[in-house]
């Protein structure tokens, strides 16, 4: 264009760029009217929406939102009408004409696509944008179909659910399997499978008390559980505390490392053990300790 108008008309590079910029001045002029015109009306919209509502003489603050709300009712349609409807069907063509503004009639719609449905007609009063007068003249006409399966149908979601009681049986935990010990009325999978394991690093349980070192079996667990368990007089695995090295001793659950390292190096220095007296002498051990690892050393 500039090649144009400096071959025709002999424009210099500046009086270009200064016409260029007088078109777009003189564009944004005209546009100016349009732009203010779109402002003002909104902003005069919610001037005369904000003096209807002073012309109520609201004076609790609690009451504006109400005050807002019945004046977007009155003005929402000229044509107005009442018939009987459903609120979970209608849409918003239909509110419209039972009164509503379009900004409270797509609420509405907007809350049952989300998944809001209404159950009965006083339901209707969860939602804000109808306002108590407004409730009240559309009560008699809300009709919900299917209302009493539809209740019923909701109401068998919070069911109470019976389950079958487990009979009470006396199982032996020294040589049962986690699927006998699944059937004591209290311990589940989890708990068998810990029982197992416990049973295992211990050598065998000698008695019933032990089952509250499981991890989770407390005094109430114990209690609930004792009266279905019992105890064989199986031999309990044991260790020769005399031969026996760091590996053999880790896996008992009394002993902490120190404590296994103790023992090694007092039979090295001392010699060999020959009762459980002998450990007294081990400053680290105490009565507890030693009383709890008799059953399962030897000398």
């Amino acid at each position: 264009m500039r090649i144009w108008l400096n071959k025709h008309f002999g424009f210099t590079k500046g009086e270009f760029n200064g016409l260029l910029l007088l078109i777009i001045i003189i564009f944004a002029l005209k546009a100016t009217p349009f732009i203010y015109e779109q402002f003002h009306t909104a902003e005069k919209d919610d001037l005369n929406l904000l003096a209807k509502i002073q012309k109520l003489e609201i004076s609790d603050q609690n009451d504006f939102h109400y005050a807002r709300e019945r004046i977007e009712e009155l003005e929402a349609t000229k044509e107005t009408r009442l018939f009987a409807f459903d609120p979970n069907t209608i849409d918003v063509e239909g509110w419209q004409t039972l009164g509503l503004s379009v900004k409270q009639a797509s609420s509405i719609v907007n809350y049952r696509n989300k998944g809001g449905k209404f159950y009965k007609a006083e339901d209707l009063q969860k939602m804000y944008t109808i306002s108590p007068d407004m409730y009240q003249k559309l009560l008699p006409y809300v009709h919900i179909e299917n209302q009493t399966s539809n209740y019923s149908s909701h109401a068998l979601k919070y069911e109470k659910k019976e389950y079958a009681k487990k009979a009470l049986v006396i199982v032996d935990v020294n040589t049962a399997d986690s699927a006998q010990l699944d059937e004591v009325k209290g311990i589940g999978g989890a708990f068998a499978n810990r029982i197992l394991k416990y049973r295992e690093r211990l050598g065998g349980f000698y008695k019933k008390e032990q089952l509250m070192e499981v991890y989770g079996i407390d005094s109430i667990k114990y209690a609930e559980i004792k009266n279905q368990i019992s105890l064989s007089p199986v031999k309990l695995k044991t260790i020769n505390l005399n031969t026996a090295v760091f590996n053999d001793l880790k896996s008992n659950p009394y002993l902490s490392y120190k404590q296994i390292n103790a023992i090694i190096q007092f039979r090295k220095q001392h010699g060999t053990f020959s009762s459980p007296s002998d450990l007294k002498k081990i400053a680290i051990l105490n009565q507890q300790i030693i009383d709890k690892i008799s059953p399962y050393i030897t000398f």
